[in-house]
């Protein structure tokens, strides 16, 4: 995923990998990802409005760092090239695989990672294009209890 993130994030003219490349990347590559949202209306609007978001509406983010201020702003990218709440996002998904004996993390657990903070771009995007991201995430949270 993180490889589908870069090259997009490279594409938009984004200084680091956030977590709605990361987000956009899950949805182009993972079907169990898109199975989450409802199918039809609800995955179209949401991939219509990342392409929006690759095609212009990012452009206000670039240059700045996706940071949530719940920890101190890092000025420089990660060695992986990820903002702050994607490095987060990262670390808390491989935790979340841990939790239930996994030694990797799939899809589903970073989808639950990039949702977890609200002030993430990934949150933003899901909002905008109308998911209510609060059930997406208790949601989320069942289904790892449930599936795994």
């Amino acid at each position: 995923m993180v490889s589908g993130a870069r090259r997009r994030a490279v594409r938009d003219g984004d200084r680091q990998i956030d977590t709605a490349h990361l987000l956009h990347s899950l949805l182009e590559h993972d079907p169990e990802v898109r199975g989450v949202f409802e199918g039809g209306p609800q995955l179209a609007r949401l991939l219509a409005y990342l392409v929006q978001r690759s095609i212009g509406y990012g452009l206000r983010w670039q240059g700045s760092v996706e940071d949530s201020g719940a920890v101190p702003v890092v000025t420089e990218t990660d060695a992986d090239g990820l903002s702050p709440l994607a490095a987060g996002a990262m670390e808390y998904a491989h935790e979340r695989a841990a939790g239930r004996g996994a030694a990797r993390a799939n899809g589903i657990d970073l989808l639950a990672a990039v949702v977890t903070d609200p002030d993430a771009r990934a949150v933003e995007v899901l909002t905008r294009a109308g998911i209510d991201t609060e059930a997406l995430r208790t949601g989320l949270e069942g289904r790892v209890r449930d599936s795994y």
